[in-house]
């Protein structure tokens, strides 16, 4: 069965290399490319099954709004969720039973991964800390990639009580220390010639491990795009992070 697919965003960088992987899978129908001046009715008027959007932390939850009281699954790249955002949508999949939505922090498989070998070796390691590395033209810092990573090993760490981080540091320039999520330091790092790329700093006596995932170019993103799109009809409510339609057991 085709899957009818709609881009919000469909300008930007993401947006085109998104429209060119719809346009290329054989179980999925383009039906709409929406940017900015167009109306979110070409949701409703093209039939739209699931749109993807990849527009600007402004504009993505009036977007999310509109699609889901519509009845339109939702694949979501842009990032700038926080937990109150995140309690607004899941109020509105609440009214719309039969909707889902799939938030992802990050669309590469590698970065995925690399999220969860970071928070499990994070249980074995005294510290860690994160490095990300984006171009300048990127809104939100630290990225949301980063900030669920950081998330993911706090949560690992507090499951196996690990101690709190050693840090002496006792004067120190405001953010020298990056930007806490969780227990995790973050340096956000914006400079051009990069597109996205991660570093989970691992540290105990005597060794470290470093964890990197480095995405090259947007194209790295569409397979799980592809695979978000063809989950998230089937999958109702919100799922935040692409590995929980991976099998990763």
């Amino acid at each position: 069965m085709t899957i009818k697919v709609a881009v919000l965003g469909a300008k930007g960088r993401m947006g085109q290399t998104t429209l060119d992987a719809i346009k290329s899978a054989l179980d999925l129908e383009l039906v709409a490319a929406i940017d900015l001046g167009d109306s979110l009715e070409m949701l409703v008027s093209s039939g739209a099954q699931v749109v993807v959007d990849f527009t600007h932390p402004d504009s993505v939850m009036g977007n999310l709004d509109f699609a889901i009281n519509h009845g339109v699954n939702v694949v979501v790249g842009t990032t700038g969720f926080n937990n109150e955002k995140l309690a607004t949508v899941i109020g509105w999949l609440d009214s719309n039973p039969g909707v889902g939505a799939l938030i992802a922090p990050n669309f590469g498989l590698g970065a995925v991964l690399m999220m969860q070998f970071a928070a499990q070796a994070s249980k074995y390691f005294e510290s860690v800390e994160i490095i990300e590395l984006h171009h300048p033209g990127k809104a939100d810092a630290p990225s949301g990639t980063a900030a669920h990573t950081a998330e993911l090993i706090t949560e690992a760490r507090n499951s196996v009580n690990k101690e709190p981080m050693p840090d002496a540091t006792s004067s120190a320039l405001d953010g020298a220390r990056g930007a806490k999520v969780g227990d995790v330091p973050i340096h956000s790092v914006r400079l051009r010639g990069l597109v996205a790329h991660q570093e989970v700093i691992l540290g105990d006596l005597g060794e470290t491990l470093t964890i990197r995932h480095d995405s090259i170019d947007r194209t790295g993103f569409m397979p799980g795009v592809l695979l978000g799109i063809r989950k998230v009809v089937s999958t109702p409510g919100l799922t935040f992070g692409l590995e929980h339609f991976l099998d990763l057991k």
